[in-house]
């Protein structure tokens, strides 16, 4: 999850998200170079106080500054356009979690175990423990294994919700009367934490939604005892 003055992403918890960062910095870098060139062509120009009429025309630096941002966008087009397949291909899955939006708490079903679902709701602020944390935590967590394909499947049974994760680089809006659908593989063990990012109504900041990642051997434990 995000800290105290973190001005950067956070640490990704999934592949997709390793690469959405790295992108994000491949971006920025060539901001900077454009920013740097830019700047240092208007102070030269501002300082220059000479003159000269073979300034009068040039084609050579006309083309040239129409062809290298053309060249600068494939650079940028080309990861962009690949993230953009890749995050939206669903691998075979081995294991299916269904997230539906109410207002205002979440419902998960395990479509690959019988009997295996649960509403989620936020932790109020008097139940809270010092282990937990404000406005995120949820008394039913989300167990999913780790290294695994896991594909999500999002509705709302009112209004519109959006179930995000940011260190997995997940966010798909839940649509009443449709199902999205987007994967993800968790690469890491731990406690992942997001919220609604659809304004669903008056209780909108108050939909957490915590993902609990495991080895595959504690939850399949898990999911027998949740099962029986």
């Amino acid at each position: 999850m995000t800290t105290w003055l973190n001005m950067s992403l956070q640490d990704g918890a999934s592949p997709i998200m390793e690469q959405l960062v790295f992108f994000h910095d491949h971006v920025l870098m060539i901001m900077l170079m454009i920013t740097t060139t830019v700047s240092y062509m208007m102070i030269t120009l501002i300082r220059n106080k000479q003159t000269s009429r073979f300034m009068l025309e040039g084609q050579m630096i006309e083309t040239t500054w129409t062809i290298a941002p053309a060249i600068i966008l494939v650079f940028i087009a080309m990861p962009s356009l690949r993230l953009l397949y890749l995050m939206d291909e669903v691998h075979n899955p081995a294991l299916t979690l269904k997230a539906v939006g109410h207002q205002w708490y979440w419902s998960y079903e395990y479509s690959d175990f019988t009997k295996l679902e649960f509403d989620s709701y936020m932790i109020p602020q008097e139940e809270q423990q010092e282990s937990t944390f404000r406005l995120l935590d949820t008394d039913n967590r989300i167990v999913l294994p780790m290294n695994s394909p896991i594909r999500l499947i999002v509705t709302a049974a009112d209004v519109l919700h959006s179930w995000t994760i940011p260190s997995l680089g997940v966010k798909t809006d839940a649509t009443p009367g449709r199902l999205n659908q987007t994967s993800f593989s968790i690469n890491r063990p731990g406690i992942l934490y997001g919220q609604c990012s659809e304004i669903c109504g008056a209780n909108h900041s108050f939909m957490p939604i915590t993902i609990e990642s495991v080895p595959a051997k504690y939850f399949i434990n898990w999911a027998s005892k949740m099962s029986e």
